[in-house]
This record gives C-alpha cells, sequence and structure tokens, in this order.
C-alpha cells in the first residue's frame, strides 16, 4: 500500500483539496494508511507533476484559496493497475508482542500498566469503529462500493475485537508480582 495510492482513491471518491484530504484522512483512510498534512502535500505535489491528478480551475481569484483536485485518467490507470497487482502480505511487526517475548525472560515489572493502556486504546477505537458502522452502514445501504467499505471498517472492527480479547488473556497471563510466569518457571525465566 502506498500514499499515493490512498489519495488517488480519496479523490476518486471525491475531488478534495489538499486540506479536506487531510480531514478525510484523519476520519476514514488514516485508520489503516495514516499520513501528515505535509505528507499528502508533497505527494499531492507529486501526483499532480506525473499527470495523474490535476488542480480544478478556480471559481475566482485564486490567491489564498485552496487548490481542490481531480484524478486524471492516467491516475486511475495506475490506481487500476495498482489494484489489480499482486502483493505479498508485510511481516507483522509490534513491539508489544516483543516486549512480552522479553519478559519471558527478564521479567514482567511495569508491563501490567502498559497492557491495562493498550486494552484501553483498543477498548476506545473498537467502540469508534462501531459508532462509525451504526452511522455510515445502517441496514439496506446495498452498494457495491458501500460493501466494500464497510467490509474495510468490518476488518478494523475484527481486528480491535481481537487485540482486546488477546490483551484481556495476556493480562490474566501475567504472573503476580515475584510470583511464577504460568506454565513456566519463576518469573523471569523461562524453563
Amino acid at each position: 500500500m502506498s500514499l499515493p495510492h490512498a489519495i488517488l482513491t480519496a479523490l476518486l471518491e471525491k475531488p478534495s483539496s489538499g486540506l479536506d484530504l487531510t480531514r478525510r484522512f484523519d476520519k476514514s483512510i488514516g485508520y489503516f494508511w495514516s499520513a501528515t498534512h505535509q505528507q499528502i502535500y508533497r505527494e499531492l505535489g507529486k501526483l499532480e507533476a506525473e499527470g495523474h491528478i490535476r488542480a480544478l480551475p478556480a471559481e475566482g481569484p485564486t490567491r489564498g484559496q485552496k487548490k481542490s483536485y481531480e484524478v486524471l485518467p492516467a491516475g486511475r490507470a495506475e490506481l487500476e493497475r495498482w489494484t489489480a497487482a499482486a502483493q505479498d502480505p508485510k511481516p507483522h511487526r509490534d513491539a508489544l508482542l516483543l516486549r512480552l517475548r522479553a519478559a519471558a525472560v527478564v521479567g514482567t515489572a511495569g508491563l501490567e500498566a502498559d497492557l491495562r493502556r493498550h486494552l484501553d486504546l483498543h477498548r476506545r477505537q473498537l467502540a469508534e469503529y462501531e459508532e462509525i458502522e451504526k452511522r455510515d452502514f445502517p441496514p439496506g445501504n446495498d452498494s457495491a462500493q458501500s460493501r466494500l467499505q464497510h467490509l474495510v471498517l468490518r476488518a478494523g472492527i475484527e481486528l480491535e475485537t481481537f487485540w482486546t480479547q488477546w490483551l484481556t488473556e495476556a493480562l490474566e497471563e501475567l504472573p503476580a508480582p515475584g510470583g511464577r510466569v504460568p506454565g513456566g518457571g519463576p518469573a523471569g525465566r523461562v524453563s
């Protein structure tokens, strides 16, 4: 996945200015592909230079007015090419999982508080996704575009559900301070 393709997708959904794109990234695409305001503007310049997008003609004087962009046929073709291309899954890298593995050999001091913090963050994200689902995907909204967008949201809901369940289990598995690692030797040592 790449930022240019995320921007092309957003612009095909609705021609937008850089500021509007930043706001839309904060509310939708950013949940699975984040980008800063500066990254979006930099990428808009590159996409325009490559002939994938163009600034829409201004309705009046342009000084101080934000430019809106639309996707050109070359940009649509690039997005179609990229969408159809095969991609292997990326290896998963997660510092929390590595820290938990390290805790098995050095002890779990301080880990419980961070696991609880992560659990709270994932619960809040899950609640936000579920609210978006209620608001944006009511029963009967059955267009192909809506079904695919809902499918992406459902992936987020399922991932957050997984993390809340897994973190709850991880907290249950932590040894009491000075205790033993469940199924292993003393805390801080793996048999």
